[in-house]
């Protein structure tokens, strides 16, 4: 049976991606649960013919993804902190925002952007459904709302002045509903700013390893710009991101709002439109280069092994699991992961279930190589581990294709 589409309900005839199956990338595991089933569900990706949405074939639910004990914690990445203090910052002067505005952040996570706006002395609320998360945010005096963001809610709270979703509009299974809660939630001149990865980037550089379970649709402007327009809203603004891997800020506005339109935003549409987005030949062949990215991976990790050289890799993030499990590789190939967040150290990476342990491990084994998996912090990651370098540890990444860091 033919999946419609999750925006306009055309039917999903052109094939994007297969990863296979695959549990959760999230779904981090304790020793305890290595004894029991583990689920795990078809990744597959289709492109909307109409509307040009990206976006997964539907078998799992929200609540299975994002569940209280979500690992998922923004703070961990310094870069990210520091992306979030100059955005706030930015968006404070361009706003004029004060001690009268109020902020909204969906997906607020452990409170990593709204601190700032605390600190400020700006009316702000989080909206957060994992609980994990949310009660970090709360330590730092940040209210926070303990629910999924969508029409509803947004009728229950009082309207903002600005919204603010980063890295969340690709992970809900009902974009419409959610779009809709944006405008309902916005003062007549409010403005909402979104940021998600680009799937122009996404395509350019292969970057295959960011599709995932969690990650419901994956955009271009021209995608969202049909989305939002359906629910009262328009694009006004848009910049381009270096954030993982090539991202889009959006602005937007109710449609009737006297916001001007930046030039900026015809760029962008031009610019899709010059790559092929509109064109179903944009969409073909990106299985082979995941696949080439793959066979690179897992012969890399075997020669390692015939070779006597030690082996580890950073970061247990959901780009790792996708990469780990796509390729098939276990803790015989991958000993070990290690990771800064708290939550997921002395647990398993789903699926592979390599072990994740504490960053002082890789000071105490000095691997030969060491595999940074989330390679859009793989700078900062090398410069925090430079004692490693001196001792002759090669730094490595493998998306978009093997590359050894200097």
């Amino acid at each position: 049976m033919t999946m419609p589409c999750r925006h306009c309900a055309t039917p999903l005839t052109l094939d994007f991606l297969d990863l296979g199956s695959a549990p959760p990338s999230n779904a981090y595991l304790t020793a305890e649960d290595l004894d029991q089933p583990e689920a795990v569900y078809p990744l597959r990706l289709k492109v909307c013919p109409s509307c040009r949405l990206v976006q997964t074939e539907d078998y799992t639910a929200a609540d299975d993804l994002f569940t209280p004990d979500y690992a998922y914690f923004s703070s961990t990445s310094r870069s990210w902190m520091d992306h979030a203090r100059r955005y706030c910052e930015m968006i404070t002067r361009r706003l004029q925002l004060g001690a009268d505005s109020h902020v909204i952040e969906v997906a607020s996570n452990d409170g990593y952007l709204l601190r700032n706006f605390v600190a400020a002395g700006i009316p702000c609320l989080g909206i957060e459904p994992t609980s994990s998360t949310a009660t970090a945010a709360r330590a730092l005096g940040i209210e926070v709302l303990e629910e999924f963001f969508g029409e509803d809610l947004a009728l229950r709270i009082a309207p903002a002045d600005l919204i603010i979703g980063n890295n969340v509009y690709a992970h809900l299974p009902d974009i419409n509903d959610f779009t809709r809660g944006l405008c309902a939630a916005l003062k007549p001149e409010g403005v909402v700013t979104l940021e998600f990865p680009h799937l122009m980037r996404l395509v350019e550089f292969g970057q295959f390893d960011t599709v995932y379970h969690e990650h419901f649709s994956y955009l271009s402007l021209m995608a969202v710009e049909r989305i939002m327009a359906a629910a009262g809203l328009r694009v006004f603004d848009v910049e381009e991101l270096p954030t993982h891997g090539g991202s889009l800020r959006i602005y937007a506005c109710r449609s009737g709002a006297q916001h001007a339109e930046a030039p900026a935003v015809a760029a962008m549409r031009a610019e899709e439109l010059r790559r092929g987005m509109a064109e179903d030949a944009f969409y073909a062949g990106f299985q082979t280069r995941a696949d080439a990215v793959r066979d690179a991976f897992t012969g890399f990790l075997r020669d390692a092994r015939k070779q006597g050289r030690s082996v580890a890799a950073y970061g247990a993030a959901a780009k790792g699991n996708t990469l780990i499990n796509f390729a098939g590789v276990g803790p015989d190939l991958l000993p070990f992961v290690c990771d800064a967040a708290e939550a997921k150290i002395g647990r398993f990476l789903p699926g592979s279930h390599i072990p994740i342990l504490h960053p002082d491990e890789l000071r105490r084994r000095r691997p030969d190589d060491l595999i940074i998996l989330p390679w859009n912090i793989a700078e900062e990651v090398r410069a925090q581990l430079d004692d490693l370098a001196v001792q002759g540890t090669r730094f490595v990444t493998f998306v978009p294709d093997f590359r050894v860091l200097g």
